[in-house]
């Protein structure tokens, strides 16, 4: 945006962050965050704080302070952030993501700063990596809901070190899944609610990570690798047999659980099953369609067999050897079509880190402690925010013809059902929700649903993702 289109947008602006006075106790910082977000909203190639501070009259040195020493509260900016988007666009609908990006940053002062693998350049480069949760609601709003700064463990063990850049003796290093599941925790008790959560193989090979999302009742779809373990029939339990006559002991062992790569190409519940061609979405290139399997799954945890989940295979039509899997808890009577909308959702994710670091500058810090750092990150998701408001109202006014998709390719009518939405208390110890479940000896695998259940209608579409099944 240039400053007339700012200006333009000036009195929309102003009332949105009105809504964030109470983190501050005097009228100065509050001040310094519109100037900071009016930077981040405007049309400057560099939107570090100098090139903001330059371009709306204020000293560098001012917007450093705001970042770094000034008081105001930080955590409440972002609990208001996830409240409002609670109120104003909580839809059963909508899921929520997990992914980590990263920034390539030179020298060792950057917080967190160390030669690692950095995703943006494909390779092992010096940058940090923050991991981030985000919402993908109705009408193309995509917004990040939080984010945390991950700790390598060489800086945990460097207490000196952190300290020099601000990171608190409480912090310390977490598996990227563990900072996960603190941004889910911390949503949902600012009240969001994602009746599904997506993620990566990243995250879909942690066991643990599985088993928390459902002791936490969270519906998920969950992209894993190939190597990850389990069976497609739940094993028996290893047990003894004595044989009197021979007076030896023998020990029946249980099958070894095998790769989902491997249960695809050689068990009898994939088997048996045809491809199901799958129209995903369009692009620049055509309409892209994957043909899909589904079978049920138990999960191997330390040799232990899981609750009845999910595993589904989808392989490009165009490129059979591009092959996805993906493990979900979500009841075994849901539409396929419904899982496929989580686990290829995850374009959302990837467009936010698009858009907050091409849009609004989120990878242009230039800070050296910690406190600068997590409110640089909490103040770009606030001016994605207004953003994504602004664009989805906007689009509104310049909605299509009546029936026909807009340029994101519509919206579903009903993507996840209300009592498909996930309860903590609907989970049993010991079996999952069984109103949902049938025995593992009468039930081979997920079922596809009615013919006309799942192909609702001409029109369903799940934010860009139209998975209806086609004909082979």
């Amino acid at each position: 945006m240039d400053a007339k289109a700012i200006e333009r947008l000036g009195p929309r602006l102003a009332s949105f962050l009105e809504r964030f006075d109470d983190c501050f106790g005097r009228r100065e910082p509050a001040e310094h965050l519109r100037r900071y977000v009016q930077g981040q909203l405007s049309d400057l190639p560099r939107k570090s704080i100098e090139p903001i501070a330059l371009e709306f009259g204020t000293r560098p040195r001012t917007l450093q302070q705001f970042l770094s020493h000034a008081r105001w509260d930080e955590d409440r900016m972002r609990q208001r952030l996830q409240e409002q988007v609670s109120a104003s666009y909580s839809s059963p609908r909508a899921v929520g993501i997990i992914d980590e990006t990263s920034y390539v940053k030179k020298g060792d002062k950057t917080p967190a700063v160390q030669r690692q693998h950095c995703g943006a350049v494909g390779k092992k480069e010096n940058c940090l990596v923050t991991v981030h949760l985000a919402y993908a609601g109705e009408q193309g709003l995509r917004v990040l809901l939080d984010g945390e700064l991950f700790l390598p463990e060489s800086w945990s063990a460097d207490r000196e070190r952190c300290r020099e850049a601000g990171i608190p003796d409480s912090m310390i290093y977490r598996p990227k899944w563990k900072i996960a599941l603190e941004l889910l925790d911390r949503a949902l008790g600012h009240g969001v609610r994602l009746p599904y959560l997506g993620g990566d193989e990243g995250y879909g090979r942690i066991p643990e990570f599985h088993q928390e999302l459902d002791r936490r009742g969270q519906l998920y779809v969950l992209e894993v690798p190939c190597n990850f373990y389990g069976w497609c029939k739940r094993p028996a339990p290893l047990h003894k047999e004595h044989h009197a006559g021979s007076g030896r002991t023998l020990k029946i062992k249980s099958p070894p659980p095998s790769r989902v790569d491997d249960l695809v190409a050689h068990s009898p519940r994939f088997l048996s099953q045809d491809w199901t061609n799958y129209y995903i979405k369009d692009s620049a290139k055509g309409p892209i369609v994957w043909q899909v399997k589904s079978a049920v799954f138990h999960y191997s945890s330390a040799g232990m067999p899981s609750r009845p989940h999910w595993l589904i295979v989808a392989r490009n039509a165009l490129d059979p050897a591009e092959v996805k899997y993906f493990v979900s808890n979500a009841p075994l009577n849901t539409p396929v079509r419904r899982l496929l909308a989580v686990g290829f959702g995850r374009y959302a994710v990837e467009r936010c880190f698009e858009d907050d670091k091409t849009e609004v500058g989120m990878d242009h810090f230039e800070v050296r402690n910690y406190r600068s750092l997590k409110r640089h990150l909490i103040v770009s998701a606030l001016s994605l925010l207004f953003l994504s408001q602004v664009h989805r109202e906007d689009r509104k006014k310049k909605s299509g013809a009546d029936g026909l998709p807009g340029a994101n390719g519509g919206q579903c009518d009903d993507l996840f059902a209300a009592d498909e939405r996930p309860k903590a208390a609907g989970l049993p110890e010991a079996g999952g929700r069984q109103d949902h479940l049938c025995p593992a000896a009468e039930c081979p695998g997920p079922q596809e649903p009615p013919e006309a259940d799942d192909s609702a209608a001409a029109g369903d579409r799940d934010q860009d993702l139209l998975l209806a099944p086609m004909s082979a």
